[in-house]
């Protein structure tokens, strides 16, 4: 235990007026933290020593991203759109235009004329009032958030192997575990509390063997027993060489094979020919290496594997996540202290996302091809099966895009999220946020580069400034309570919700209040019936419980009053059948399978072992665009930097964006640290500072958090101008099994702008360097 904090200049301890309960919004670690309140403002932070998730330590976000919430450019009043600008108004006329442009569209088009795109960022209840409204109260199939660009392959991955979403292990796997594998996933930089986990445990008694891959040196990569820093693209010819060797070298546990999975012996056919000779020559790493990785990966005792947006946001994203499960299943490495695998989300309630169904799939991870999994949601709500959408797939955020485009979606709730920024292909996003004919309602905390294309924007209280829940990566739960009141007329996004449920007069089939419920408490309760004897089981959880020294995981039942550490230990308890999430889909074609066969292939509800082969990306780098480009994120920001950008300890350690390049590279082509580039693709261009070495050569690094809010003109390149948001780079590709978009394989090429310049201030200082100084 470790408690940091960090108070505003010239505050002491001892004058702060109150400490309230919260945890981490600005990553899916969850560390708990106390607000810092003072004649009623937020003047800091400090951890919860007896969290079991970060245990008090605190890093750089959590440190200082409240500076964010005092911000000067707060919203404070709704703005409407007049004579083509935004002007401010008041509720009752914003809200009003919402409602009758609802109901114009209700009338002339039907729900599908309606859309919603929801965070990764809201809480718990936020989320299962949404997705009541839009599923039962509108009845549109288009409601998605923007955790489909960073963990919908975790949730794909989890349902394709254990029937059903859900993280298997804990974050103290981390504390047990004698070989750490970590695929795609930069945890230095994005689940920093868990990587002091780690050093604390390499710097032990007994330090485990650590698996890194990834195309960059991180500080991970340099910590690690082995690293493999494969082409970008092949990471599945990569996962079934090591499963190749596993299974050659014996490394299986064949009782946990037999007791509790389906499927072996396809994978062993699979993976026959995938040797490491045959993975070095699609790779380009050593076959030795790949032997190397395989015996870390097979003579383990207790393996724990984490995976990130290295795979998320690659090509066959969701195959290569699945062969990691498989890794796992056929190790029988699940269920017990430092055996797990961690399917990591990106942001601090992508887990709410997907439970409460505002991700498109539906809520309590029910099954939206079972009858009895709709009917039963309907009697929970007290609405006619008919009227919950169920009759195809749900949208996801790339299709409801498209259908934006096409102009069969003419309403677009944004919530609390940056498309402008996010999306790839950004020029054609801009388009269609400007498309005439395009109702656009943004909810946020600024005027985001979103935000300016809106017809209506509410302002929203943040973290801190309202109460709820909220579930990260490990399933803890934690309550965070409101410290102080929203600035000016912001109003909490559960309020916000609400207030449009009442106005359009949502009702039950018995004429009753559809959205009956009227504070975040009355929510919770409501979401606690929902989830139920569903695996993400809340039932035995309670604001008053959530009061004590700890988060707790669910499952939290009766049976489970502490919550639950780890699952499927005992085999996939919801793979059944009858019970399960989804009846799978085709890891090549992302087509869905179907219950039947998904019934003729795993009757007893096992743990399916889905093999996938090795398919070459459609985007290889050629004579014109030599280089692969991959994006990513950088320690000291979130998303793309709503908040973190407006805190100044923050935005100072990382104040624009860079372009990582091989020494190798530079030296060929005779350029400097602190040169002024620019990366080109097929699709547009960015300029940034060079910043040289620890990246795999033919790659590009380029942190997707820059927009155009803080830039001297504050608005978008025009057509052929570079700009500095990385995904202007971006084409409009997506994973054909979880439909995330491919930010990590496009071909680009690299050109001198200008010579010299200050090196980029985040090359300097290195991870943690800003945090650390601040400290």
């Amino acid at each position: 235990m470790r408690v940091d904090s960090c108070l505003a200049g010239g505050v002491g301890e001892d004058e702060v007026d109150a400490w309230v309960r919260a945890a981490s919004l600005l990553h899916s670690d969850g560390d708990a933290m106390d607000i810092a309140v003072r004649e009623g403002r937020i003047v800091g932070v400090r951890g919860r020593g007896g969290d079991r998730v970060n245990r008090g330590r605190l890093e750089p976000k959590d440190l200082y991203a409240w500076q964010a919430n005092g911000s000067p450019d707060r919203l404070t009043r709704p703005l409407v759109r007049e004579g083509g600008r935004l002007v401010e108004s008041d509720w009752p006329t914003a809200m009003g235009r919402i409602v009758s442009e609802s109901r114009k569209l209700l009338d002339a088009h039907g729900p599908e004329a309606l859309a919603f795109y929801t965070s990764g960022q809201l809480f718990l209840e936020e989320y299962y009032t949404l997705a009541v409204l839009a599923r039962a109260g509108i009845g549109t199939p288009h409601l998605d958030g923007n955790t489909r660009l960073c963990t919908a392959t975790a949730a794909e991955a989890l349902k394709e192997s254990f029937g059903s979403d859900g993280q298997p292990g804990s974050y103290e796997d981390i504390d047990h575990a004698d070989a750490i594998a970590l695929f795609g996933h930069n945890i230095a930089e994005t689940q920093v509390v868990q990587w002091m986990r780690i050093l604390d445990r390499l710097e032990g008694g007994e330090p485990p063997r650590l698996l890194c891959v990834d195309p960059r040196l991180t500080e991970v990569a340099r910590r690690a027993t082995v690293h493999l820093a494969p082409r970008l693209g092949t990471n599945v010819a990569l996962l079934d060489a090591l499963l190749h060797e596993v299974i050659r070298r014996g490394w299986t546990d064949p009782g946990f094979i037999a007791r509790h999975t389906v499927g072996f012996d396809r994978l062993r056919e699979q993976v026959r020919p995938c040797t490491p000779r045959w993975a070095a020559g699609i790779c380009d790493v050593p076959a030795g290496t790949i032997e190397e990785a395989a015996e870390v990966l097979g003579t383990a005792d207790r393996l724990l594997s984490t995976v990130l947006q290295g795979f998320y946001q690659a090509h066959q994203a969701t195959a290569a996540a699945v062969q990691v499960n498989n890794l796992h299943l056929i190790r029988g490495m699940l269920g017990r202290p430092g055996a797990g695998v961690l399917q990591m989300n990106g942001q601090p309630t992508a887990e709410n996302t997907r439970e409460c169904g505002a991700d498109g799939d539906l809520p309590g991870f029910r099954n939206w091809q079972n009858r009895e999994h709709v009917a039963d949601l309907a009697r929970l709500w007290n609405v006619e099966p008919s009227v919950i959408p169920h009759d195809g797939p749900p949208t996801h955020a790339m299709e409801i895009f498209r259908l934006a485009e096409r102009g069969s979606v003419r309403m677009l709730w944004i919530s609390a999220t940056n498309p402008a920024v996010s999306l790839p292909d950004l020029a054609r996003i801009r388009s269609v946020l400007s498309r005439e004919g395009l109702f656009t309602v943004v909810q946020d905390l600024f005027l985001t580069e979103t935000a300016r294309f809106a017809d209506v924007v509410l302002p929203a209280a943040t973290w801190g400034e309202k109460a709820g829940t909220f579930t990260n990566a490990d399933r803890t739960v934690h309550l965070s309570e409101k410290a102080v009141d929203p600035p000016g007329e912001a109003r909490p996004d559960l309020d916000i919700f609400l207030d449009y449920a009442a106005r359009m007069g949502f009702e039950d089939k018995d004429g009753g209040r559809l959205v009956h419920w009227s504070a975040p408490e009355e929510a919770f309760e409501e979401w606690k019936r929902c989830s139920e004897g569903r695996p993400c089981d809340y039932s035995a959880l309670s604001y008053d419980k959530l009061r004590g020294p700890s988060g707790i995981q669910w499952p939290c039942t009766e049976r489970a009053p502490g919550g639950t550490d780890r699952l499927y230990g005992d085999g996939a308890a919801w793979a059944h059948p009858d019970l399960c999430e989804t009846y799978g889909k085709d890891l090549v074609t992302g087509e869905p399978m179907g219950e039947r066969w998904y019934r003729s292939v795993n009757p007893d509800g096992k743990a399916l072992i889905r093999p996938a082969p090795y398919l070459p990306p459609k985007e290889w780098p050629d004579e014109e665009h030599p280089f692969q480009l991959t994006t990513g994120r950088t320690l000291y920001h979130f998303h793309t930097r709503t908040k973190t950008g407006r805190a100044p300890r923050l935005a100072a350690a990382a104040p624009d964006v860079w372009v990582q390049v091989a020494a190798a590279d530079a030296a060929r082509m005779g350029l400097a640290e602190g040169d002024l580039v620019e990366v080109a693709t097929r699709g547009g261009a960015l300029r940034g500072r060079l910043r040289i070495g620890s990246i795999r050569p033919g790659v590009l690094f380029v942190p997707f958090h820059y927009g155009y809010w803080d830039t001297p003109t504050g608005s978008a390149p025009a057509p052929g101008e570079a700009g500095r948001a990385a995904n202007e780079l971006i084409p409009t590709l997506w994973d054909p099994v979880s439909k995330q978009p491919q930010f990590k394989t496009a071909a680009a090429a690299l050109s001198l702008v200008a010579r010299g310049g200050d090196p980029p201030d985040a090359a300097a200082t290195g991870p943690g360097g800003a945090g650390r100084r601040q400290r």
